[in-house]
């Protein structure tokens, strides 16, 4: 009877490779007790000998489930405070071993990272890494596979390089986890190692590329028992002082050429329980964050623009909640944090004679967010921020006067989510509210409060290779009926269009009200293809940019795709992918606005190159906000290609070269692009790089201004034709992993010339041309001492509205040159010197040298910062 159970169970576990599942290993820890290892990446303390090593990694990329070709060992002890990590990367050619320093996170060359998950949910991973220069990366996983690297833990790490290859000691302090108070316990485990000079992946428990699961499919670490959880406090209060050098402005009082700055704050970091941790931070200090790309924004909405402050940016994941399920990349969201702290909302007209200084940006009084995920499921995030009213200062004749500009604001936003059924089920929601104390009738064109609220469901099934997700979203905002007629007139919304039959302006609201939905169904793991259908909906009154970001309301959008990925590699190739996508869209009204379809195919060849190429086709598009509150415009199709081409990134000299073209149907326009990205790095110490992109866009439609004339409105639109050049330079220098220097340049020069001046006289007619009217040489005409044009649609010899030349040349240079340096884990020292110059001509030739010289003659502006923190840790 034994005998036959044993073969049963023997016959069973052979089939474990046949059915793609891998064994779950496992790794027993040693507790330490005396003698601690000293982190210096050499292993010689005999304590090491206590702990058993563990290899046999696999092979996950390129070559799935075969042996690597550099074995990985590693050893692992922990006592009551710490866990200590031991891993011996073998190399036969320690050599070649590829040691590159950099700032954190930037994790070049050869690496090793370990996973732990000490929730043991098989959900959430925190991942510490080293590369062989001892530079430190890490991050978190959250349900299952979405990766946060914001996630900036303390931890102490040595590597050195020997005969047989290199070593990293680790120590990972038990605060920085968060764990069950239990006298046993089981953590999930993980350890990769990656081979820089091969791109080659290896596991120590091995995950299929196949699987949609990361953590899930980790091993375990036992062993660990009879340690409390730690409930670390630290705070690191910090002091800055700045000096600004900016051009002198005779009689101006703000503008005296120098500006002496100091200020102080404090960040903090509370574990509440074992699960919930709380980040704050008072009268906080962002000036060593680089400055935001420069642009030229023609259309009716605003930027948008990546969060770059270091409180916002760790742990934002929890925070996310984009509009359309399955998108994770959505800018459509819940939660912007750049509209907290944002430049203020009142634009302040002063007299002739007078001189005004107004606040860049809002003043954050403070900000906490308390996070966490607790043993029984529930992932809990909490934000609060206020910010503080500001004034600008007017001066007139040596009298100074103040106005205000932006109130006092409350921004409070909540996440919670819930796993069930071990993470296959995940339901949640997320509020948020925006709350302005405004005590000045010049702000009441702004909301007096604004709330939005969601709900998500998410759903796996077969060992997570199907998703079904939904979202429901609600949003309110409260005002004067100023205010809601501002929101009902904004270019997410245009009510007033007059061909919005469904939408209807009523300005005695002081209430708007919206809602939006999605949907996402799809195959996102097991074998090679994967494929779905997405679906997305927002109502005319939807209002979210109080707090979140939206682009358009009055939405219906339907989309799909089918994508073959082969990750083996074949033939002349290592791995590919082929991807189509579709789309189409409405209005609530039922009106088609859109439609496409795209191709896209990417590769990498053997040699380590690789290319990625897509091919779209768009229908006609019905553009319900190019005439800023107009009837909507109905634009012919284009056809768009793009081609990119990655030279072997191994390399110390490593070129990207893009290639765009869009063709309009009609030729009503036409794009191209061109950009290259060179990187170089002569040291491990040290990169440079620099990547020159060019625009040349040719198109028949830009609108210019809408004039009363008759009893009726004038849409005034015309042609242009549009040129940029934008160069981004970089120097990353590293002494140590510590200390680095970073400079950012980027030099963006821009022209419109504008032409072919229309009125629309049958705007949504199918023939594209006979939308407009284009002025002919008796109906317009240039009043060169003005420098504006003149327009007599009556003939009469009179002027009936007239505009300013539109044709315009922008130039602008913005850098950072910042000094970084971790003198102890978790305190740093900053210098910076950020400088900034711009300028603008009435002209709209795009003349390269006169732009240069142009740039080169305008006066700068220089910010020089010394910012000083210092942790304590209880």
């Amino acid at each position: 009877m034994q005998k036959s159970i044993k073969l049963l169970l023997f016959s069973l576990l052979s089939l474990i490779p046949i059915l793609g599942l891998a064994q779950v290993r496992v790794y027993n820890t040693v507790k330490v007790n005396g003698e601690v290892p000293e982190i210096d990446g050499l292993l010689n303390e005999d304590i090491w000998e206590t702990a058993e090593w563990s290899g046999e990694f696999t092979q996950q990329e390129p070559y799935e489930n075969a042996a690597p070709s550099q074995q990985t060992a590693i050893k692992i002890l922990f006592d009551d405070n710490n866990l200590y990590v031991a891993v011996r990367a073998f190399d036969t050619e320690p050599d070649k071993i590829e040691r590159r320093l950099g700032r954190r996170d930037s994790f070049e060359g050869d690496w090793i990272a370990i996973g732990i998950d000490s929730y043991n949910d098989k959900l959430t991973g925190f991942s510490f890494g080293t590369n062989a220069a001892g530079v430190k990366g890490d991050g978190m996983a959250t349900n299952d596979n979405n990766w946060d690297e914001t996630w900036d833990p303390v931890y102490y790490v040595k590597t050195s390089i020997d005969e047989e290859g290199w070593i990293a000691e680790m120590r990972f302090p038990l605060n920085q986890l968060r764990f069950a108070n239990m006298e046993k316990m089981v953590w999930g485990f993980e350890v990769m190692r990656y081979l820089f000079r091969k791109e080659e992946m290896s596991l120590w428990q091995m995950v299929p590329k196949e699987a949609s699961g990361w953590v899930s499919r980790w091993g375990e670490l036992h062993g660990i028992e009879n340690i409390k959880p730690k409930k670390e406090i630290a705070l690191t209060p910090y002091l800055m002082g700045s000096l600004e050098k900016s051009q002198i402005e005779e009689g101006n009082p703000y503008e005296t050429g120098t500006k002496w700055g100091y200020n102080a704050g404090l960040d903090g970091k509370i574990a509440v329980t074992n699960d919930l941790t709380l980040n704050f931070t008072i009268n906080p200090d962002f000036g060593q964050v680089e400055a935001d790309p420069s642009e030229v924004n023609l259309s009716a909405f605003e930027s948008y623009f990546s969060e770059q402050r270091p409180f916002f940016i760790e742990g934002s994941n929890i925070f996310k909640f984009p509009l359309n399920a399955g998108d994770s990349h959505s800018r459509d969201n819940l939660f912007y944090s750049r509209r907290i702290g944002r430049r203020p909302h009142y634009e302040t007209e002063i007299e002739e004679n007078e001189y005004l200084e107004s606040p860049e940006f809002t003043r954050i009084l403070g900000a906490f967010k308390l996070s966490g995920k607790t043993q029984n499921g529930w992932s809990i995030g909490i934000m609060e921020s206020v910010t503080n009213n500001e004034y600008a200062k007017i001066d007139n004749a040596g009298e100074e006067r103040k106005e205000i500009v932006e109130p006092m604001t409350n921004f409070f936003n909540a996440r919670i989510q819930k796993d069930i059924n071990k993470g296959k089920t995940i339901i949640g929601g997320m509020v948020t509210a925006t709350n302005r104390f405004i005590n000045d009738s010049v702000l009441e064109f702004l909301p007096s409060s604004a709330y939005t609220a969601g709900l998500d469901f998410n759903q796996f099934w077969e060992d997570r290779t199907y998703n079904f997700q939904a979202k429901f979203i609600g949003s309110t905002v409260n005002g004067t009926e100023e205010a809601i007629l501002g929101r009902q007139e904004a270019p997410q919304r245009y009510y007033q269009r007059p061909d919005a039959t469904h939408l209807h302006i009523d300005s005695s609201l002081t209430l708007l009200n919206g809602y939006a939905g999605s949907f996402m169904l799809g195959k996102i793991g097991r074998g090679h293809w994967r494929y779905g259908i997405k679906g997305n909906f927002s109502s005319p009154g939807l209002s979210l940019n109080d707090m979140g970001y939206m682009r358009r309301g009055d939405a219906i959008n339907q989309s799909g795709w089918v994508e073959y990925t082969i990750w083996e590699p074949f033939s002349i190739f290592r791995k590919m992918d082929i991807r189509v996508n579709q789309w189409i869209g409405w209005d609530f009204k039922g009106t088609q606005l859109y439609s496409g379809i795209r191709g896209s195919w990417d590769a990498q060849f053997k040699n380590y190159w690789s290319v990625d190429f897509s091919l779209t086709r768009e229908g006609f598009d019905i553009d319900r906000h190019q005439l800023r509150g107009g009837p909507s415009i109905r634009t012919p199709g284009m056809w768009r290609s793009r081609i990119s081409v990655n030279t072997d990134e191994r390399k110390k000299l490593v070129a990207d070269v893009f290639v765009y073209r869009g063709f309009g149907s009609d030729n009503w326009r036409d794009a191209f692009d061109v950009g290259l990205e060179l990187s170089y790095r002569p040291l491990p110490s040290l990169q440079l790089s620099i990547d020159p992109v060019f625009i040349h866009d040719q198109e028949s439609l830009i609108y210019i201004e809408t004039f009363d004339f008759d009893g009726q409105k004038r849409y005034v639109t015309s042609g242009m034709d549009r040129k940029e050049l934008q160069l981004n330079f970089r120097i990353n220098y590293s002494l140590t992993p510590d200390l680095s220097f970073q400079y950012w340049g980027q030099p963006f020069f821009f022209s419109g010339d504008y032409h072919d001046f229309a009125k629309v006289v049958d705007a949504g007619n199918t023939n594209y041309y006979d939308q407009f009217h284009v002025f002919d040489d008796n109906e317009i005409s240039y009043d060169e001492a003005n420098d504006q044009y003149l327009i007599d649609e009556t003939g009469d010899g009179n002027t009936d509205y007239s505009f300013e030349n539109p044709d315009f040349s922008f130039y602008e240079f913005r850098s950072n040159f910042v000094v970084r340096w971790e003198y102890i884990p978790g305190s740093t020292a900053y210098f910076v010197w950020s400088q900034g110059r711009s300028g603008d001509v009435g002209n709209g030739g795009f003349y390269l040298s006169d732009h240069i010289e142009n740039l080169m003659d305008a006066k700068p502006s220089n910010v020089f910062l010394l910012k000083l923190s210092y942790r304590l840790s209880f």
